[in-house]
């Protein structure tokens, strides 16, 4: 505790008030380590200068703090949101984080006369009706598929659909009705769209009434094809609530069950709405301090209710265990979703079961997540072995090459620890002023990026650099680690063997030649999957950064052709080569586009 003789504990117990409030633990460069919120501010900052009963990790906490602001608040109410806002914007390393800034998913109903079902994510700027949001884009899909062979709507693009001689295959194997063709009058696609609506709202009973009222009136007519079609859809919305445990339950549900092993812990979420389960996530926070499984499950569900905008509340929350303050938080929400939110987990029957299968699944993925990071440690140990270092390394770091032909060149770096990859470490780089093809120049540009970082602080020394690539690589590598004073790193390169075999490549130490690896050891899987890692990551950004490129057409050189005025000429004409068969007398019936900009538009895409 001698570093904490900066700070005079005991005359800052003195003068703290007894009321509600938050408090914030700071180091010695004025960082914040720790949020948290107390009913007695006094009270409980006071219990963390105990002479004894500390928790280890709540000591080392301790020993970094030089300094406690405190924030007086009116109610324990206020506390807990100021507490949440303050853990999102200074994310403490000793806070359980909820790490998940990603927008959620919609579905979207779009304003035509043959609207579409599509997944929509961000700002909605578009005309139409949204639902969600939904826990995963997977959920979002799988929705979509589920409405498309009940329903038959479409999920093409408006230029899509507007441009069509013939169904496509989406009405081939069922799945749309090929309105863009008049495969289907107005009338009975918009009565598909109603029960869609109505699917998606959670009212399944209203919409099978629906389909058998429709049934029984075709029979009648003895239109036996359409009666049979009612059937089938009849038939398959009860499969599908069945296999989502909708028996006579209804409204909305999230349900959240913790499971903890070793220092590692769980938390899936499974979300019900209209009594229909949409989908489930998995998350796996940090537990610093080793706080108690009801605490951290109390932080967790407060965090990702409140500290995240636009978030759908709904009016009963399940825990597998129950929660500190309960109340609080179901008091709180309340208040931010406008009407009562009970908070439980002792609960029956087919909420039971609900609470059952999350915990069923938590404790699934944790066994999973646990033994891949064991696995992972164990590699460590065996590439510490195969090296003959004295400490075991901590942190690698890998980087590949990506591009077609030269094009849209980008190298990946990819991290790994003993947990396993690290990925909000990872980085891209977009390769320029490199000649096309230039693997060396490439790798050289990469690592001078990365690595000149380190002296401005801004990037963490890894313990062993690894380079896709043979000799020439490393020691292009290793000529920049030298030009930078860059030292104490293990440099490897693994250089692919015959005809691109796993296990038949060459692992090469810098300075020590080929080192005799195992196939089937640790140390070689751990450093093919690092480099596998690497290989994707650089994949995936050289074929984003190519299609961006490509997508490029030539009205994007136009001065006066922004991007609405774009997007409004592809719908009205469909394709660039139907824009350039145009007229300008054609071009300026364009919403948007004048005569003269019409002339003009005609000229550019017409210049030799």
């Amino acid at each position: 505790m001698a570093e904490q003789s900066t700070f005079d504990s005991e005359s800052f117990l003195r003068s703290l008030t007894r009321r509600p409030g938050v408090y914030r633990m700071l180091d010695g460069d004025s960082n914040v380590l720790y949020v948290g919120k107390a009913r007695n501010l006094r009270s409980r900052v006071t219990s963390y200068f105990r002479a004894s009963g500390l928790a280890t990790k709540t000591m080392a906490l301790m020993s970094k703090v030089h300094d406690i602001q405190v924030t007086a608040t009116a109610s324990e109410t206020e506390a807990l949101l100021l507490e949440q806002t303050l853990i999102k914007a200074d994310r403490p390393m000793y806070n359980v984080l909820f790490r998940d800034d990603k927008s959620y998913p919609y579905i979207c109903l779009t304003e035509h006369p043959f609207p579409r079902l599509t997944l929509h994510r961000g700002t909605k700027r578009h005309v139409g009706r949204y639902f969600g949001p939904y826990p995963s884009a997977g959920a979002v899909r799988e929705s979509i598929q589920v409405l498309q062979k009940l329903f038959q709507l479409r999920s093409c693009e408006d230029g899509f659909f507007k441009n069509r001689s013939r169904p496509c295959l989406q009405h081939q194997i069922g799945r749309c009705s090929g309105p863009c063709v008049g495969r289907v009058e107005r009338n009975d696609y918009a009565a598909d769209v109603g029960l869609a609506q109505m699917f998606l709202e959670g009212r399944s009973r209203a919409v099978l009434q629906e389909l058998r009222q429709r049934m029984e009136s075709a029979s009648k007519e003895r239109e036996f094809e359409q009666a049979a079609r009612y059937r089938d859809q009849i038939l398959q919305l009860r499969r599908i609530q069945e296999n989502q445990y909708v028996h006579g339950q209804s409204g909305d549900v999230d349900v959240f069950a913790l499971t903890q092993e070793a220092a590692y812990s769980c938390v899936q979420g499974l979300f019900i709405r209209g009594g229909r389960i949409i989908g489930q996530r998995t998350w796996y926070p940090k537990n610093v301090l080793e706080t108690a499984p009801s605490a951290l499950l109390s932080s967790f569900v407060s965090q990702y209710y409140l500290a995240s905008e636009g978030r759908v509340i709904p009016q009963l929350v399940l825990t597998s265990i129950p929660l500190d303050d309960a109340e609080l938080v179901a008091s709180v929400l309340g208040e931010r979703s406008g009407r009562k939110v009970s908070i439980r987990s002792k609960v029956r029957a087919q909420r039971a079961r609900w609470l059952e299968m999350a915990s069923d699944n938590a404790a699934l993925s944790l066994t999973s997540y646990v033994a891949e990071r064991r696995n992972v440690f164990s590699r460590f140990v065996d590439l510490q072995d195969l090296l003959e270092l004295e400490d075991m390394p901590k942190r690698l770091e890998c980087f590949d090459i990506s591009h077609t032909s030269g094009e849209a060149t980008v190298a990946s770096c990819v991290v790994f620890d003993t947990n396993g990859p690290l990925k909000s470490d990872y980085r891209r780089f977009n390769i320029e002023g490199v000649t096309a093809g230039d693997d060396y120049g490439a790798m050289e540009q990469a690592l001078r990026r990365r690595y000149r970082r380190l002296k401005e602080g801004e990037a963490v020394l890894p313990d062993i650099l690894v380079i896709d690539g043979g000799e020439g690589q490393l020691g292009k590598a290793a000529g920049v680690l030298s030009e930078l004073q860059v030292e104490e790193i293990a440099l490897i390169g693994i250089a692919k063997g015959p005809d691109r075999k796993a296990g038949l490549e060459k692992i090469l130490l810098f300075g020590h030649g080929e080192l005799a690896v195992t196939p089937t050891s640790g140390s070689m899987h751990l450093l093919q999957h690092i480099r596998d890692e690497a290989h994707r990551f650089a994949i995936t950004g050289h074929r984003g950064r190519r299609a961006k490129n490509r997508r490029r057409s030539a009205l994007d050189g136009i001065t006066g052709i922004g991007p609405k005025r774009k997007r409004e000429l592809m719908a009205h004409f469909g394709s660039l080569a139907t824009i350039k068969g145009a007229s300008s007398e054609e071009i300026a019936k364009v919403p948007g586009i004048s005569q003269k900009l019409a002339d003009h538009i005609y000229g550019a895409l017409h210049a030799a």
